[in-house]
């Protein structure tokens, strides 16, 4: 028996086809974010569904990034990022900012520049602004993990996202 557990999921894991395993991971429901940051004058910003909270003290989070994505050293290098909840009506912003040149992603985007430099969307559901706390090697991604300086939240709607489609978050009834 293997002594830990990522030895014993190495060992478990099946070979298969890597859009089957993306369709696995496409079953978890996620909210929505747009992750920005502000490096050497340019403001930067990309969506991602890999956010997660960490720790309550310290106030830590966590997202992930390709290894070969051209924003990376602007999240690395720069000293923080915001990331963004989006709201329920917000679908059209995650599209924005999902692709496309970086200048584009901003247009038409009410957006607040906050007193860290970086921008946070307007009508989003919550937001975190945080420095560099950690970067982790994993794989094909570097998580992303910062310790958050300031953050806000509104009661509105989240927007969801699963099995590659965006939805609504529908409480159970009781």
């Amino acid at each position: 028996m293997p002594d830990d557990i990522t030895s014993a999921a190495t060992a478990a894991a099946p070979v298969s086809d890597p859009a089957d395993y993306r369709k696995a991971l496409g079953c978890f429901g996620t909210g929505v974010t747009v992750v920005t940051a502000h490096h050497e004058g340019q403001d930067w910003g990309m969506t991602c569904n890999s956010f997660s909270s960490v720790s309550l003290n310290p106030r830590l989070v966590l997202w992930s990034i390709r290894k070969e994505a051209s924003s990376l050293p602007a999240f690395t290098q720069s000293g923080g990022f915001t990331v963004n909840v989006l709201a329920s009506t917000q679908a059209t912003v995650a599209n924005q900012f999902a692709k496309g040149a970086m200048a584009e992603r901003f247009a038409g985007v009410p957006v607040h520049r906050q007193a860290s430099q970086r921008l946070r969307l307007d009508s989003c559901v919550a937001w975190f602004d945080c420095t560099v706390h950690q970067l982790v090697d994993a794989g094909d991604h570097h998580i992303i993990i910062g310790q958050v300086r300031d953050f806000g939240w509104q009661d509105a709607a989240p927007l969801a996202f699963c099995r590659s489609q965006f939805g609504l978050f529908q409480p159970l009834s009781s």
